[in-house]
């Protein structure tokens, strides 16, 4: 199983109760496919960045599954068909986890290897080489 995140705007044509049935069906169908939910966050009706399809604003949801690509992808169908959802995404995201925590174990063991610094030295004055001093006029 693979790692997802998932985010859906509804339209804001529908009320904050038809939004939760439009979510709920979409968790329905994400659970009934044996998806496991990490997180699963109403965000609420927010301001979009730009208008899409002349709609200023929608509702947000968030889901953060665990599940197989092919559930992932007949998910994704069935929101790009509804007219319902505005907009959606799914990103894999254990890759990133995964690069972030390889990255993370390179640098500690390169931190490892690498000698410890010498304290730093006192400045030590140069032979030779005073320190002009100045003259009040």
């Amino acid at each position: 199983m693979r790692l997802y995140d998932i985010v859906l705007l509804v339209t804001p044509d529908v009320g904050d109760d038809d939004a939760a049935k439009i979510v709920g069906d979409y968790r329905k169908l994400l659970a009934d496919g044996g998806a496991e939910f990490v997180k699963d966050e109403a965000w609420g009706r927010r301001r979009l960045a730009y208008p899409i399809s002349k709609k200023r604003d929608a509702w947000y949801h968030y889901f953060q599954v665990q599940s197989q690509p092919p559930l992932i992808a007949e998910v994704g169908r069935r929101m790009r068909l509804s007219d319902q959802i505005l907009r959606h995404m799914a990103v894999r995201s254990d890759e990133e986890l995964k690069r972030a925590a390889k990255s993370a174990e390179r640098q500690r063991l390169k931190a490892i290897k690498r000698p410890p610094r010498p304290p730093a030295a006192a400045p030590t004055p140069v032979a030779g080489m005073e320190t002009p001093e100045r003259s009040e006029a």
